[in-house]
C-alpha cells in the first residue's frame, strides 16, 4: 500500500447507515470493502472517490472522521400484528387520561380573559360541508367493496371454521391448533373448516340510528325501538348522506345553548324550504347486488382488475371513515365491541363482558379508533399458493394480513406497501423442520 494513496472504506451498518471514513494521507481506493454494496458497480465505473466526497461535502480534516447517510423508510421492515386483548383486560385509552386532563388545563388556562368564541360545526348542528363528499365517498367504497368481496370468493377459495371465529384464505385451511370452540379438545385444537361469507371479512359491527345526532341519550327502555344499522353508514348519515328509509333532522341554524347539556334549535321559518335534490345529482349512491345475481370474472385479467379494484375502495373506505370520525365523534367500550356514533354513549345495559355485573350492564365508553369501526380480521399470509402447504413447525416464519388484503393478493393483486411488514415477505421460510433448526 502506498503511502500517498487515499485510503477509503465504506461501512454499511445495521441501522442503514452508510458510512464514509478515510485518511488524509491516503489516495488509494479500496474496492474490496465494496462488494457487499448495492452500488460497487457504480465506483468502478467512476474510478474517482472524491466526487463522491464532494457530493457528501465532507471536509477534509487532519484526524479520522465519519460522515452518515441515513436511507429512511415510512414502513419499517418487519411489524408485529396489533397487540391482542383478552376478554378480561380493558381496552387501553387511544390518548392517555393524563394527556387529556393536561390538554384540559391548556385550553382553561389559554381561555381566561378571552371572549367565547362560537362553537363550530358539527357541535353546533351544522353539518362539516367539506365533509359531505367523504362521506359519499366512504358509502359507494363499502357497496362496492361488498359487490367485489362477492365476485372474488366465487374464484379464490376462502375457509371459515365451524366451531370458531377463525378464518383463511388457501387452498386449504392452515395447520395451527389454534381452535378453541365447542369440541376442540375432542380435535386437539385442530380447525373443522368449511366456506365462508362476505360477513366473516367484514365483521357487521352495528350501532343505533339516530334520528337527531343531539338528542338525549338513548335510554334502556328505547333499546328494542331505534333501529340498528352499520355503524360505518350511521357515520355518514350524520356527517351528510341522505339515505331512503333512514330520516335524520337537518338544521339549517346553529343551535343556542342555554345550558351546559341544554338547547334549542334557532326559528328557521324566515328561511326559504330547501330545495330538493335533483335526480341527475352527481352525487348518487351505489346499490349492493343480490347473491343471485353475482357474475364472476370470466378471465386471469379480469380477476387481477377486480382484485386491484377492490383494494383500493377498501383503502378509500378506511381513509374516509378516519376523516369522518376527527370531526363527528364515535364512542367504544372499553369491555365489548359496541360502538355509538355519537358525541355520548348510549344508557342500554346489554354489556355481557366481563365482571358486567359490577356495572350493572353499563357499557363504559371511550373514543374509538378507526379498527374499532371497521376491524380488519387477519389471517395468516400463504407464501406460495401453488407451493407446498403451510407446516405448524414453521409457525414463527410466516405473517399475518388483513383478510381483505389477502384475498385480494392470492387474486393477483400487487402487495400495498403499508402492509409488508406484518406479511413478513423477506424472511426466508426454511424448506423443512431440520433445515430450521440450525437457524441461529
Amino acid at each position: 500500500m502506498h503511502s500517498g494513496y487515499l485510503n477509503e472504506r465504506v461501512l454499511l451498518r445495521r441501522n442503514t447507515l452508510l458510512s464514509v471514513s478515510y485518511i488524509r494521507k491516503s489516495e488509494f481506493v479500496k474496492l474490496n470493502a465494496y462488494y457487499d454494496l448495492g452500488f460497487v458497480n457504480h465506483l468502478k465505473v467512476c474510478g474517482n472517490l472524491s466526487k463522491l466526497l464532494l457530493k457528501h461535502r465532507i471536509p477534509p480534516q487532519s484526524s479520522s472522521h465519519t460522515s452518515a447517510v441515513v436511507i429512511k423508510n415510512d414502513y419499517p421492515q418487519n411489524a408485529d400484528l396489533p397487540k391482542y386483548y383478552s376478554k378480561k383486560e380493558k381496552k387501553p385509552f387511544p390518548v392517555p387520561i393524563v394527556e387529556l386532563r393536561r390538554a384540559a388545563r391548556e385550553r382553561l388556562k389559554n381561555s381566561k380573559g378571552q371572549p367565547r368564541r362560537p362553537v363550530p360545526p358539527p357541535k353546533n348542528g351544522l353539518l362539516v360541508k367539506r365533509l359531505i363528499p367523504v362521506a359519499y365517498d366512504v358509502v359507494n367504497a363499502r357497496i362496492l367493496l361488498t359487490n367485489n368481496l362477492k365476485k372474488l370468493l366465487k374464484v379464490v377459495t376462502f375457509h371459515a371454521c365451524k366451531c370458531c371465529n377463525e378464518i383463511h384464505v388457501g387452498p386449504v385451511g392452515h395447520p395451527f391448533k389454534s381452535c378453541r370452540g365447542p369440541g376442540a379438545s375432542n380435535r386437539y385444537g385442530n380447525h373443522d373448516w368449511g366456506s365462508a361469507v362476505v360477513e366473516d371479512i367484514l365483521v357487521p359491527v352495528e350501532a343505533y340510528h339516530l334520528d337527531d345526532r343531539l338528542r338525549k341519550r338513548i335510554a334502556h327502555d328505547e333499546r328494542f325501538s331505534i333501529p340498528r344499522i352499520p355503524a360505518v353508514v350511521e357515520l355518514c348519515i350524520q356527517a351528510g348522506v341522505n339515505l331512503t328509509g333512514y330520516p335524520t333532522k337537518r338544521r339549517r341554524k346553529a343551535i343556542i345553548r342555554i345550558g351546559k347539556s341544554e338547547f334549542i334549535d334557532a326559528d328557521e321559518s324566515h328561511l326559504p324550504d330547501p330545495e330538493p335534490e335533483p335526480e341527475n345529482s352527481s352525487v348518487t349512491v351505489l346499490s349492493e347486488i343480490p347473491d343471485a345475481e353475482i357474475v364472476p370474472p370470466s378471465s386471469v385479467e379480469e380477476t387481477v382488475l377486480l382484485a386491484e379494484e377492490t383494494l383500493i375502495a377498501w383503502e378509500r373506505m378506511r381513509q374516509g371513515a378516519n376523516k369522518l370520525m376527527k370531526m363527528y365523534p364515535v364512542r367504544v367500550c372499553g369491555y365489548c365491541p359496541e360502538v355509538h356514533v355519537g358525541s355520548s354513549g348510549h344508557k342500554a345495559q346489554n354489556c355481557g363482558a366481563y365482571k358486567h355485573q359490577q356495572r350493572n350492564g353499563q357499557h363504559g365508553w371511550q373514543r374509538a379508533v378507526l379498527n374499532d369501526l371497521i376491524p380488519p380480521r387477519y389471517v395468516w399470509h400463504v407464501p406460495d399458493v401453488n407451493g407446498p402447504p403451510m407446516k405448524r413447525e414453521l409457525r414463527s416464519y410466516y405473517g399475518q394480513a388483513p383478510a381483505v388484503v389477502e384475498l385480494c393478493v392470492q387474486a393477483g393483486a400487487a402487495v400495498p406497501e403499508q402492509y409488508m411488514p406484518t406479511m413478513r415477505l423477506d424472511i426466508g421460510i426454511p424448506v423443512s423442520i431440520e433445515e430450521a433448526e440450525k437457524v441461529v
